[in-house]
């Protein structure tokens, strides 16, 4: 199998891992799972915004899948993807709670991973 065709399926998988927990991630704070809503109130984040942080990340997370076929598009969502978790990260430091750290970075990384594929 020729090495550019190999990186492409590659891509294939990663953009879709990341798409789908992107996609669960959003889901979660749709449907206010408290593993979700609890942390979000304790970092201080209003109720509020949780529409506006669902949709982002169900946006990322179809422009992930859309990308397979538009790569412009799947890149540009994953830049704002990439944002809007470095955002959590900043935003959980803020709050001072260390240990939820990892949370953001689990979604983020097979986010970059499809960028540096595509």
């Amino acid at each position: 199998m020729p090495v550019s065709h190999t990186v492409h399926t590659v891509h294939t998988v990663v953009a879709f891992v990341a798409a789908v927990l992107a996609g669960f991630s959003a889901v979660s704070v749709f449907v206010r799972a408290p593993w979700v809503v609890k942390p979000i109130a304790d970092y201080g984040i209003p109720a509020a915004w949780l529409p506006w942080l669902g949709a982002a990340k169900a946006a990322g997370a179809v422009g992930l899948l859309v990308g397979l076929a538009v790569p412009a598009i799947g890149v540009a969502a994953g830049i704002g993807l990439v944002l809007y978790f470095a955002g959590a990260v900043v935003t959980v430091l803020r709050a001072g709670w260390y240990a939820h750290i990892p949370f953001p970075l689990i979604y983020a990384a097979p986010v970059v991973a499809a960028l540096v594929l595509a």
